[in-house]
């Protein structure tokens, strides 16, 4: 493997149904194990591979999205390195990425750490940061975070084979957690949220779940907003060329890409051209 790092063996989930046909269908990893002709391991407890995996002896594993809970036998095995997006301990769990931008952070960046009993705790290996633009989404913040922390996973590794691998404890002060999100995080209330605050929410969503609105009493995804200086009350909604403004409690944004129910992703132009007129109210979906 690229820098002399050998991959003994995958760790993976077991296939699992997947598509209409409900055919098992082995995960992206798994897949690519067996594309590659690397010996692979798919059991449906992770502990059912700590035989496997003491006979090794690795120096160290890299684990990513694996889904599972690891029993204390399981990390005394070898250091498990983990690549975490965010500046630990800041963003600390399921939603690094998406909780930076909804809190309108500069920057962030992608910490190789290691995996321990608590939620992301362990000691850090290298950290690279990271500025995130104003325009940025949880898409772009996640190629970057890839871009930077790959070769730095890799790197960790090779220092794990030559026994050179320093851990640098995490600082005690500015943890942060970042929930797993939830339908409430996806919720733009035009009376309780600002203009930055309400367009942070959206990138954040952009490019997977998307935030929702109701427009006249339809719930409707928003996928992309910019700040207007269109003087609307809150909850009012107006045709503004090309695009549809809406008012918030404080300030007002032009919405630029929207999906109806049931319906694919439009530019706010093509939206209201399918419309027999304009939405002239915004509410916050039950």
């Amino acid at each position: 493997m690229e820098r002399g790092v050998e991959v003994p063996l995958v760790l993976s989930q077991p296939d699992r149904p997947a598509g209409r046909n409900r055919r098992p269908t082995p995960p992206p990893v798994a897949a690519l194990a067996q594309e590659l002709g690397l010996p692979l391991l798919q059991p449906e407890r992770a502990i059912d591979a700590h035989d496997a995996l003491a006979r090794l002896r690795p120096a160290a594993i890299a684990i990513c999205a694996y889904g599972q809970l690891l029993a204390p036998e399981l990390l005394q095995v070898a250091p498990w390195l983990n690549l975490h997006p965010s500046l630990l301990p800041r963003w600390r769990g399921a939603a690094p990425i998406e909780r930076a931008l909804m809190a309108g952070d500069a920057e962030t960046g992608v910490a190789v750490m290691r995996t321990e009993a608590a939620l992301d705790a362990g000691p850090v290996v290298s950290v690279e940061r990271f500025a995130i633009g104003p325009d940025d989404d949880a898409g772009a913040v996640e190629r970057r975070a890839l871009e930077l922390g790959v070769p730095a996973l890799v790197g960790a590794l090779a220092a794990a084979e030559a026994g050179t691998l320093d851990w640098v404890p995490q600082a005690a002060d500015g943890v942060t957690y970042a929930a797993k999100l939830e339908r409430a995080d996806r919720l733009i209330d035009p009376l309780a949220h600002g203009a930055r605050e309400t367009a942070d929410r959206v990138r954040a969503l952009r490019p997977r779940l998307g935030a929702l609105l109701d427009l006249d009493g339809e719930t409707t995804v928003i996928w992309r907003v910019a700040p207007t200086q269109e003087p609307l009350a809150p909850g009012e909604v107006r045709a503004v060329g090309d695009t549809l403004a809406v008012g918030l409690w404080g300030g007002s944004l032009l919405v630029s890409e929207l999906q109806s129910p049931g319906k694919r992703a439009l530019p706010a132009a093509d939206w209201l051209r399918g419309r027999r007129t304009p939405p002239t109210a915004a509410t916050t979906p039950a």
